[in-house]
């Protein structure tokens, strides 16, 4: 079965043994694993990890991190060879720096303005936004964030290691929020209005 979390989709490995009490973890495939006896419906089991989803989210968290931990580097879709060198410098096939986890460092703390250009090109396609402040920070659960009171969008400088295709889709989507806060069916077909396959890129951002 799947499950939806704070906005995260998950699906839900459930393995019914001989056993007393129902214990729930969260695997490198970031899919929940549920063990349990026959006793424990589904409805029950979506209930209880519903009533826990702090720590759903947190194990969900760690593993995210642990995973992501990899000696690879990746910029706008594209895995860069990595090259040591003193200095950071990044072209189309290599990254040259100290080591991966600077780079990497590097390219996320420069993301906002790469950001920025994707987000100008857009925001030609509508005609009623706000005015609103860019800003970037690393987040764990979301990939950005639309704030109407404060008049800004946050986008996870971690994005900046996805294709340009998702990068636009989150931005399009925040953008969409200053219309509709929330995720209804009006909200949706605003964004689909703008990016026709939105369900393929929250696929391809899981």
């Amino acid at each position: 079965m799947k499950i939806n979390i704070d906005g995260i989709f998950f699906d839900v490995i459930i393995t019914r043994k001989r056993i007393k009490n129902i214990y729930f973890r969260i695997k490198e495939d970031l899919n929940i694993y549920v063990s349990c006896n026959n006793l424990y419906t589904n409805k029950y089991i979506e209930d209880l990890l519903l009533k826990n989803k702090k720590d759903i989210l947190k194990m969900y968290n760690n593993m995210r991190l642990k995973t992501n931990d990899k000696k690879e580097i990746y910029y706008l879709g594209d895995k860069l060879e990595f090259i040591e060198s003193k200095k950071i410098k990044i072209d189309t096939e290599y990254a040259y720096g100290p080591n991966i986890e600077s780079i990497n460092e590097y390219l996320e703390k420069n993301s906002l303005k790469f950001f920025e250009t994707r987000l100008n090109r857009l925001m030609i396609q509508f005609n009623d936004l706000p005015k609103f402040r860019l800003r970037t920070r690393r987040m764990k659960t979301r990939w950005g964030v639309c704030n109407k009171s404060s008049m800004t969008v946050t986008l996870n400088t971690e994005l900046i290691h996805k294709d340009v295709t998702l990068i636009d889709y989150v931005i399009i989507h925040e953008l969409c929020h200053f219309k509709h806060m929330n995720h209804s069916e009006l909200f949706w077909r605003e964004v689909e209005r703008y990016y026709p396959y939105y369900k393929l890129a929250r696929k391809r951002l899981k």
